[in-house]
């Protein structure tokens, strides 16, 4: 497995695409306060890894917050953009997490629907908002909190912190929606995604546990 550097894992390569592994803590793209991102850490490797000079064009398709791991999925090319960008409004995209939440949850498996809002960098249920859908599987139960495997079937904004919180179990270390428990980073993993390749239009599966 190839690496940006000793912390950033590069799972998938080839002339369209490239999915790297974003740590905890990193933005996916840059902002105004010139903080380390993945975005730019990517660019880099592409212009070295293949000797590009200019530009280099990488898009990504999906954005993870910065205190959530997983995996980001670029596109390299507009051809492969465009039609990326295309499955993610069909959600032909599959994308599933592991959270670790806080207390125990009723049931081992089930499905949260909620209608969502979001403004100054927080989502909320509110009949207004937007539909959010994901399912979840308990993968593991521990003294005080809970282990599950979560699919989103849409992907709105602080979707899954939202909607666990709002059920009584916030993700394990996310004080910004209501953790007591705590931990040094919050426990969002983005652990696999599965698409249709762009060009060969082979199904690909991308996955990568946590650390």
């Amino acid at each position: 497995m190839k690496s940006l550097d000793k912390d950033l894992k590069i799972l998938f390569v080839d002339n369209h695409l490239l999915a790297v592994c974003k740590p905890k803590g990193m933005l996916t793209q840059p902002n105004q306060t010139g903080a380390p991102n993945l975005e730019d850490l990517a660019k880099a490797w592409v212009k070295k890894e293949y000797h590009k000079k200019g530009n280099v064009f990488l898009h990504p398709i999906h954005r993870l917050d910065k205190p959530v791991s997983g995996i980001v999925l670029f596109a390299r090319t507009s051809k492969a953009l465009s039609r990326l960008n295309a499955q993610m409004r069909e959600r032909a995209f599959i994308k599933t997490y592991l959270a670790e939440v806080e207390g125990h949850l009723p049931e081992k498996s089930g499905e949260l629907r909620h209608h969502l809002v979001h403004g100054s960098h927080h989502a909320r249920v509110d009949p207004t908002g937007k539909l959010a859908h994901l399912s979840f599987t308990v993968v593991e139960e521990r003294p005080k909190t809970t282990v599950a495997s979560v699919t989103l079937h849409t992907g709105r904004y602080h979707q899954i912190r939202a909607q666990f919180a709002h059920i009584g179990h916030p993700i394990l270390g996310d004080a910004k929606y209501g953790a007591t428990q705590s931990s040094p980073h919050i426990a969002l993993h983005h652990s696999e995604l599965t698409f249709n390749h762009p060009i060969s239009k082979e199904k690909v599966t991308l996955s990568f546990p946590l650390p």
